[in-house]
């Protein structure tokens, strides 16, 4: 399985934010930090923002902070809300597959995808900037 840009932009993100501290990042520090157009930035932190997980101030003294909910987001939420939580291939399509109806590869790959996010429930966006993570990662991010 394959995440979409924006999964791993919104979890680079939620990750950025959790060890900011007392900075407030803007998003287009943000967005040069991990190498991404501001436009398409814009819109995973607009999403963030809708789910709770992010506070966006504009203006003077504004900027990204992480909200106590985004904190304690579980991983699997979050990428289950960017990612969506349809079947992994698309049986029904413009051109519906002839094995559709005794198929048993798509309820193995429900099962498997399944089992992706029930691994990644537990696990909040604290837990993935524990150590060696989160140090390494205000490192690399001093210059945003």
């Amino acid at each position: 399985m394959r995440l979409l840009r924006s999964t791993d932009l919104a979890l680079r993100f939620l990750m950025r934010l959790a060890v900011a501290g007392d900075s407030s990042p803007t998003t287009r520090e943000v967005a040069a930090g991990v190498d991404v157009p501001y436009t398409h930035a814009a819109k995973v932190v607009a999403e963030l923002q809708h789910m709770g997980l992010v506070d966006a101030r504009r203006g003077r003294g504004g900027g990204l902070s992480l909200t106590e909910q985004g904190r304690t987001a579980s991983v699997g939420a979050v990428v289950r809300a960017f990612e969506g939580d349809g079947d992994v291939v698309d049986c029904e399509g413009s051109t519906p597959c002839p094995l559709n109806s005794a198929c048993r590869l798509r309820g193995a790959l429900r099962r498997a995808q399944e089992a992706f996010f029930a691994t990644l429930d537990p696990l909040t966006v604290t837990d993935m900037v524990a150590e060696p993570t989160g140090p390494l990662l205000l490192g690399i991010s001093r210059g945003v």
